[in-house]
């Protein structure tokens, strides 16, 4: 029997990708650094579930690119945690900046993300026979026929969330 399910998700859905690509495999005091770093804030996330990681996947994409899924609850929980003072990615990017400003890194080790705010109706998930993972990871997994069984029924699908009514003025 083949279990089928979807991702539990609700409302925008915040996906960050980041990651690095040695550009040179000698410069290891560079790279090495790189990686350690970024699971190291991984660590720190996962220590504290308030800063809003919900999941993160970590993959290559060849034998010099290695990068991070990540689902966020929101962009402003993954604002605060890059601008957080008291974070570990705080101090990772003051030391990458600086030795970029000394020109250090160039051509040794690049780095990157991307971040995306996806709004409801724009994402959709099946997973057959698979633990949750990625989306389901971060949201949950329920039976796909709770979603719609087709791609187009899933993107159609919206939560049964009330709508927020504007506040109206009366006179007194």
């Amino acid at each position: 029997m083949v279990s089928r399910t979807t991702a539990d998700a609700e409302g925008e859905v915040v996906v960050l990708l980041i990651g690095m690509r040695i550009n040179r495999f000698r410069a290891v005091h560079l790279w090495v650094p790189t990686m350690l770093a970024m699971l190291r804030m991984l660590r720190e996330l996962a220590r504290d579930p308030s800063r809003g990681l919900r999941a993160k996947v970590l993959l290559t994409a060849s034998p010099r690119t290695y990068y991070v899924v990540q689902y966020w609850e929101s962009k402003e929980k993954l604002y605060a945690y890059a601008a957080a003072p008291d974070a570990f990615h705080h101090e990772v990017w003051a030391r990458i900046n600086r030795a970029e400003r000394a020109g250090r890194l160039r051509g040794q080790v690049g780095i990157w993300h991307e971040a995306y705010v996806v709004p409801e109706g724009s994402y959709e998930a099946v997973y057959a026979d698979m633990p949750a993972f990625g989306l389901a990871e971060a949201y949950g997994q329920v039976p796909l026929e709770r979603r719609g069984r087709y791609a187009a029924d899933r993107f159609a699908y919206r939560s049964a969330r009330p709508r927020r009514e504007p506040v109206s003025e009366k006179a007194d």
